[in-house]
């Protein structure tokens, strides 16, 4: 939320500098810690925050940025720490950065033979996730996770209802990126979607072990440009297909039971703009949110209302022909994006989620009529998020049956599920499961 408010007000290079030292730090937190340790020989929880701040700033710059001489980030770090009032803690500060740049190799994961707390010092993930993502997927599938929640998102988009009502909007846009020099692959999870590739920011350094590459800048002008315009909208591919997998018709009733911020609503009234759209969700602020984004995609089919989706719902039993659950979840699929959630979570959330998402899909699936559809999403990795809460329902409702998703064997799971990883596939990690109402 803070980078987008600084947004407007910053130079483009210095936008794209400012977003890779934020996530880059953050993704980077538990590593750069044990670095600080090692060069201060002090326990990183005996520095003060602002100092650690502008150690962990400075350290990643060092380690990470190939384009910022050592000097200047060094002299920027200390300076942070006397505009934070801490003159006194500015020489140690110096003193820790310069030893850092004695130490170019220095490799905080070789103290360590214990694999599980390689991996997650490695890649800064807390042990417990590393942990649980292993004891669940195996440890090489964890791995591959774990790095890959270390590199940054590519940008995918759609086209808004504003868009489709000219049929050659799609051409006009990608057209419009390739003459700014983009290159527009199309998606190969989602229909209609398409990727950016090409925007970039200075190369990084770093070793096989800590990552290495290019970055893609977050949301290049022309891009925030569109999409203000509200002729594009962008969304993570495996967020696309969910809209997608709902198989709305022209005249359906549909309902988004949490549909705020409106991402997957407005898709669903670009698909179909025939069908009632109902967008439910709890805060009214949200649902005003939801309202705007949807003027400015031209998306008029969407009826927003206020309604606690873990009770009965305000809607008359099987009056719906479509239902969509895009749940609230813990979002560990999204590292990429949010890499802060890892430090935020614990287990207990992942399990007080589970209920909630049980208590929800319970109460929306009352309002599918006979033959329709229920979709269940999540952008979390947990299988308590995903297969227990679909196995409960199911258990408990057996007036549904799975649905068969049309889509390519690769993403399926044993049950007919969906799951995308962004190791394999790219996109953020969803999980999607549809149901049947038996008529």
């Amino acid at each position: 939320m803070l980078l987008a408010r600084l947004d407007p007000e910053m130079r483009e290079d210095d936008r794209a500098l400012c977003h890779e030292l934020v996530l880059g730090v953050l993704r980077r937190q538990l590593w750069l810690d044990h670095l600080i340790e090692h060069c201060a020989k002090r326990r990183i929880d005996k520095i003060d925050l602002p100092v650690k701040l502008a150690l962990r700033l400075g350290l990643y710059q060092l380690r990470f940025l190939s384009r910022i001489p050592p000097s200047a980030a060094v002299n920027e770090s200390v300076n942070l720490v006397r505009a934070a009032g801490l003159r006194s803690a500015a020489r140690f500060a110096n003193a820790v950065l310069r030893q850092a740049t004695r130490e170019p190799d220095y490799d905080p994961t070789a103290v360590t033979i214990d694999a599980d707390e390689k991996l997650a010092m490695k890649t800064s993930h807390p042990r417990w996730l590393i942990r649980r993502w292993a004891n669940g997927f195996g440890f090489e599938e964890a791995a591959r996770f774990a790095h890959a929640n270390n590199e940054p998102a590519p940008i995918a988009f759609r086209l808004t209802a504003k868009a489709h009502a000219n049929p050659d909007a799609a051409q006009e846009i990608i057209k419009e990126l390739e003459r700014a020099g983009a290159q527009v692959p199309p998606s190969k999870i989602a229909p209609d979607a398409w990727r950016i590739a090409r925007y970039r920011t200075p190369t990084l350094r770093g070793s096989e072990q800590i990552g290495s590459g290019e970055r893609q800048i977050t949301t290049p002008a022309h891009l925030r440009e569109l999409s203000r315009d509200g002729r594009i909208y962008l969304q993570d591919e495996a967020s696309q297909l969910v809209a997608h997998l709902l198989g709305v018709q022209p005249g359906d009733r549909v309902l988004d039971v949490c549909a705020a911020p409106g991402s997957k609503a407005t898709h669903l009234a670009a698909l179909a703009p025939q069908a009632l759209i109902i967008a439910g969700d709890l805060r009214a602020h949200r649902l005003r949110t939801l309202n705007e984004l949807a003027k400015q995609q031209g998306a008029d089919n969407i009826t927003p209302v206020a309604c606690d989706a873990t009770r009965r719902l305000p809607f008359a039993d099987a009056s719906f022909d479509r239902v969509l659950v895009d749940a609230p979840c813990s979002g560990t699929g999204t590292l990429r994006r949010n890499p802060e959630i890892r430090w935020r979570i614990t287990a207990d959330d992942i399990d007080e989620l589970s209920t909630k998402q049980t208590q929800i899909l319970a109460s929306a699936s009352a309002a599918v009529r006979a033959g329709g559809r229920l979709v269940y999403s999540t952008c979390s990795v947990e299988p308590e998020e995903n297969e227990q809460v679909v196995e409960n329902f199911l258990r408990e409702h057996e007036d549904f049956r799975r649905a068969l998703l049309d889509v390519p064997a690769e993403l399926q799971t044993g049950t007919g599920a969906i799951r995308t990883w962004p190791h394999r596939d790219g996109t953020d990690g969803f999980f999607v499961a549809a149901f049947e109402r038996r008529a």
